[in-house]
């Protein structure tokens, strides 16, 4: 009679398992994340050795010598942008977004760009051989060098990377892939885990670029075990809105270069396109002469960005004010009414406040206090800012506005594209004004000073 085979409860965020289901995990401390699982039996021969194990070996570090990375560009500008150069033999990196944000589309893209010069592989595991093959020729893509692969049997996948030995491999998605030596279904996290794991150590070992397309969960996260993203080398997020033109790459991490940069795509008919000015996109629609509007200048990177800051303060008509953000942090706005209301004498208790950061771009720095406050300030006035004005700053909790990096970067970005007018911080004021004819620059080292300027100088 065969052995019944044991069950199970495996973590979805962390991998850990469990005997017997509990609402929180006990390795991770997340809620209603075990799911029922077999336990995978472990094979007699180890399948976890190092692809480095046979020449690792105690060394001072002041012996290493230190290589510069060559890199390979992808022939898109933009996306070697945020990769720091371009792609790095043996890096793996992982790219997640929306279904149907523009993955698949960039990649088949890039991969047909590199075939010129370079042996490439396409894997799908979503789509079939003339599903992808129709894609190619609706973007209207040279794909005589680009070799393609249906399948999502690792052990398979593998003994064509050994055969064809490619230096560029896509592997779409690894969500579908699935390996013959784990019992659970494809996109499980011990199938994730393990085919990850698998094709970085390939990728290290053969010296191989492969880009991992990632799936993501309802709250924006890369779907699988956490560990996924510690097992690669670089992990870049699509994002955007996909009823807008435009997509956003952003590195979350690069090993091989600066993490936080950003891409801007746009879409057309023929695929995916750098954008090689961003801030004229984002401030296409501006207008200066009406009220809540302040533009910032933000910093990605090494990429200083202008992007407007819309803010409607109206009264409620509820017991509880509204307060609700799109692109900007939900909890530094209530941070920021407090100390409006404490130094500035202005108190919006009983006022929605809407925010808003237009071109759907995600705004984490603090340095945008000071343009968000400016906005709030111009709507609940009902007056417009002073004509071609940009601010950017950090207010504390005590009304001092603070220094932010990279404040001549930013303000020559503001120059570039016409603005006449800057309110920063005193630390970032230019040692010499003369580098900046056509720029009136304020220096304030409070909110009070920062108001009074636009009390002053509006209409």
């Amino acid at each position: 009679m065969a052995k019944a085979s044991k069950t199970v409860y495996q973590c979805s965020e962390c991998g850990g398992t469990t005997p017997k289901w509990q609402g929180k995990c006990p390795h991770c401390g997340e809620w209603n994340t075990l799911q029922e699982s077999l336990a995978a039996p472990e094979p007699k021969n180890t399948r976890f050795q190092s692809w480095a194990a046979d020449s690792a070996r105690v060394q001072a570090l002041s012996e290493v010598t230190a290589i510069e990375v060559p890199r390979q560009p992808t022939g898109i500008n933009e996306l070697d942008r945020v990769l720091g150069g371009g792609l790095v033999n043996g890096a793996v990196i992982l790219l997640g977004g929306d279904p149907g944000i523009g993955k698949s589309t960039l990649l088949l893209q890039t991969i047909a760009m590199m075939a010129a010069d370079r042996k490439v592989l396409y894997v799908s595991g979503e789509e079939s051989a003339q599903q992808v093959a129709l894609r190619a020729q609706r973007l209207g893509l040279q794909s005589d060098g680009v070799d393609l692969l249906a399948e999502i049997r690792i052990e398979a996948i593998q003994t064509a990377l050994k055969q064809h030995e490619p230096a560029v491999v896509v592997i779409d998605s690894i969500q579908t892939m699935y390996s013959d030596q784990i019992t659970s279904a494809p996109g499980s996290v011990s199938q994730v885990r393990e085919c990850a794991a698998q094709l970085t150590r390939m990728a290290k070992q053969m010296g191989i670029a492969m880009i991992l397309v990632g799936h993501v969960t309802k709250d924006g996260a890369i779907a699988g075990p956490r560990v996924l993203e510690h097992m690669v080398d670089t992990v870049l997020y699509f994002e955007g809105d996909q009823h807008s033109n435009y997509r956003m790459i952003r590195a979350i991490k690069n090993r091989f270069g600066a993490a936080n940069e950003l891409g801007v795509f746009a879409m057309t008919e023929h695929g995916l396109k750098g954008v090689s000015n961003p801030s004229a996109i984002f401030l296409a629609s501006y207008r200066d002469d009406v009220p809540g509007s302040c533009v910032l200048v933000t910093q990605e990177g090494s990429r200083p960005l202008l992007v407007e800051i819309q803010a409607l303060v109206d009264d409620a008509h509820g017991f509880t004010p509204k307060r609700l953000t799109v692109g900007l942090e939900q909890n530094r706005l209530a941070m920021l009414l407090a100390v409006l209301n404490r130094h500035a004498g202005i108190a919006c208790f009983d006022q929605d406040v809407f925010l808003n950061a237009v071109g759907g771009v995600k705004i984490n720095e603090p340095a945008a206090d000071l343009a968000i406050i400016l906005a709030m300030l111009s709507s609940f006035r009902n007056r417009p800012l002073p004509e071609k004005m940009v601010a950017f700053g950090e207010i504390g909790l005590s009304g001092e506005v603070r220094p932010v990096a990279r404040g001549q970067e930013r303000l020559k970005e503001a120059e570039k594209l016409g603005f006449k007018r800057a309110i920063v911080p005193h630390a970032n004021l230019p040692r010499n004004r003369k580098d900046f004819p056509g720029l009136q620059i304020d220096g304030v080292s409070s909110l009070q000073e920062a108001v009074e300027i636009c009390r002053n100088g509006d209409g």
